[in-house]
């Protein structure tokens, strides 16, 4: 499986496939709040994992109930939620594979292949059990099972292997030594800008306001985006800083992600001023 997956990353003929399918996404879901909605920005998580529960769990106990007696209706209705459930969800996974960087877009695409795949047969499987075949609509639905099982492995490989839509940057807080750290003095931070320092090898973001100082990790927990090469931008009245790879914007006086494809918020460390020298440490 091993081997299979990463013929699967490497495998660039799916490309001319997967880019046309990422400007079709881009192309209808153009508004910003819609992709930041579908992204879990308001939910400070990413939505389509949380989605896909109801379709997955919907379908596994009708598989369940079509090995008893007495239990047609029941398995009936919970095929057509799952059926049902599995669009949104869908819709949601489209428009985060689409930020996704290429490697991770070709798994993706035989992960929405597979899915599809399900899909399908989940909706023969309703028509087949609404017309009164039973027996088609039990096998279809154990096939679509199969078929969800293997998207929902590749979906695991693409979150735990290959770190899809994963907060990227906090594992740089593991770098950092205990204690408070040395940063800069205040008095030469300039006022409302991007300066980048670096404790334990791991890059911050400095941003004075006044006489507070906003330390932030670096790394994008999108993609590991240079952070410290954005530009800080006012939305809704707050300094955010804008990832230059992806748009993802984070508030400079709480890290709180205001725009994705990013649903993580950025980790803020606390910070303290003795004798004129900015100092910070783990949260």
């Amino acid at each position: 499986m091993r081997a299979f997956l990463t013929k699967i990353e490497q495998a660039s003929g799916l490309d001319r496939f997967g880019d046309r399918l990422q400007r079709a996404v881009q192309g209808t879901l153009r508004g910003q709040r819609v992709r930041d909605l579908l992204h879990g920005v308001w939910l400070g998580h990413p939505l389509h994992p949380a989605m896909v529960q109801v379709p997955v769990g919907a379908w596994m106990s009708a598989a369940v109930l079509d090995l008893m007696p007495g239990q047609r209706r029941a398995a009936t209705t919970l095929t057509a939620l799952g059926t049902l459930s599995a669009v949104p969800a869908a819709v949601a996974g489209l428009n985060d594979w689409a930020a996704l960087a290429r490697d991770q877009r070709r798994v993706g695409l035989v992960h929405a292949a597979s899915n599809t795949v399900g899909l399908a047969l989940y909706g023969g499987s309703l028509a087949a059990r609404l017309s009164g075949r039973h027996g088609l609509g039990r096998a279809l639905g154990w096939l679509g099972l199969g078929a969800v099982g293997a998207g929902a492995y590749l979906g695991g490989h693409l979150a735990y292997k290959q770190g899809a839509q994963v907060n990227m940057s906090v594992s740089d807080l593991h770098l950092i030594s205990d204690g408070w750290h040395s940063l800069a003095e205040l008095a030469a931070l300039p006022q409302r800008e991007l300066v980048t320092r670096e404790v334990d090898e791991v890059s911050l973001i400095l941003y004075r306001h006044g006489d507070e100082v906003t330390v932030m990790l670096e790394r994008c927990p999108h993609q590991s985006g240079p952070l410290g090469e954005g530009e800080v931008r006012e939305i809704d009245g707050h300094a955010c800083v804008v990832c230059p790879w992806h748009g993802s914007a984070f508030r400079l006086n709480g890290g709180e992600v205001v725009h994705g494809p990013s649903s993580n918020d950025q980790q803020i460390l606390p910070t303290r001023i003795v004798d004129g020298v900015l100092e910070t440490r783990l949260p």
